[in-house]
């Protein structure tokens, strides 16, 4: 299975879908494969890829920030799944919005659009966040999934009044450090080769190293609830590890494991796509996890060829981390996910 693994992984470097990947494969306890393949970027001062090299993590911040803050917030009482967002955000309670609770946020379920280009005015935080208090639903809640970004900005506004604290920071004491991932989170400042670099900009007449690759997030000051996180595979490990041990990392409980379980409740069943909380849910639609991972599967993609996908009935789980975005904004990514981890489930010993 190694072999056939690395040698598709070459495949689809060779073909320019990615300059390198760094793919970590456990199944049953056991890392069964953890390996980097290609080279950072393909400038002249490239180096080969390594499982420490800083990844921006794009929409993996939603699952990886945001719903773990979330999760302990609820853990604590501070807050509770069907509380009105306008509990926390007054402005929130117009145009139709008034009902919409901090779970329908969570799922892409409350009626929100997708995405605005807010990236084009050059709007900070506080700009985006009264754009959003002003929206119209695009669809009455609770009867469509759409994966919006709006929801998960207003929930780091929701965090930040709750907790006090800037978000970057809230996380990296609640979060990073206790799970020993030195190396993860927003605004990284590391030498150039350390990176893998996303997009070639005109503007800056250069890849991203190290600025996020999200539009809006970039001049959002680089810190927000649906993308901006950087973090390696190392680090990523020990938050998978958290993940499978029921919320434990090395005798630290980070997240209950109530909490955990009811994350990946399917709480869209009026949608082929099944959402939890954060979690893309394997579902009846086409999911990134393939065809062969069971049921039960739980994860979730980023924008620049980030991935995590967990299966608690096989025991399995792939992180897959690349730069697809260094060639551009194209699609092979969403074919490569798929075909991988059906490769891997064929290919699995017992």
């Amino acid at each position: 299975m190694k072999d056939k693994v690395r040698a598709f992984l070459q495949q689809e470097i060779d073909k320019q879908v990615t300059p390198g990947a760094v793919i970590r494969i456990k199944h049953k306890g056991k890392v069964i494969l953890e390996e980097a393949i290609g080279t950072n970027s393909l400038e002249d001062d490239r180096v080969t890829m390594t499982n420490r090299h800083v990844f921006d993590m794009a929409s993996l911040t939603k699952v990886m920030v945001t719903l773990p803050v979330m999760l302990q917030l609820l853990e604590y009482g501070d807050i509770y799944l069907n509380d009105k967002v306008t509990r926390f955000l007054p402005g929130f309670g117009k145009n139709g919005k008034e009902s919409i609770t901090l779970r329908q946020l969570l799922t892409h379920s409350s009626g929100l659009i997708a995405h605005r280009p807010y990236f084009e005015r050059k709007l900070t935080t506080p700009e985006v966040l009264a754009e959003i208090l002003e929206e119209q639903l695009s669809y009455v809640s609770d009867t469509q999934v759409v994966y919006s970004d709006l929801g998960y900005i207003l929930l780091m506004a929701v965090i930040e009044k709750v907790t006090g604290q800037p978000l970057e920071k809230y996380s990296k004491q609640h979060l990073f450090h206790p799970l020993g991932m030195m190396s993860t989170g927003y605004l990284p400042k590391y030498e150039r080769t350390q990176y893998a670099p996303t997009e070639f900009l005109e503007h800056l007449g250069n890849h991203k190293y190290g600025i996020v690759h999200d539009d809006n997030t970039e001049f959002m000051g680089g810190i927000s609830g649906h993308a901006g996180l950087f973090s390696t595979m190392e680090d990523v490990s020990n938050f998978t590890n958290m993940l499978e041990n029921d919320g434990i990392y090395e005798g630290k409980q980070i997240l209950h494991p109530e909490w955990l379980r009811k994350s990946r409740e399917n709480f869209t069943p009026f949608s082929d796509e099944s959402r939890g909380l954060g979690w893309q849910l394997k579902g009846r639609g086409l999911s990134p996890a393939g065809d062969l991972l069971s049921p039960t599967t739980y994860g979730h993609t980023g924008y620049t060829g980030t991935s995590i996908y967990i299966d608690p009935r096989r025991e399995l789980t792939v992180t897959l981390l690349t730069n697809r975005v260094y060639f551009g904004r194209h699609d092979p990514i969403i074919r490569l996910r798929p075909r991988l981890h059906n490769l891997i489930v064929t290919n699995l010993t017992n």
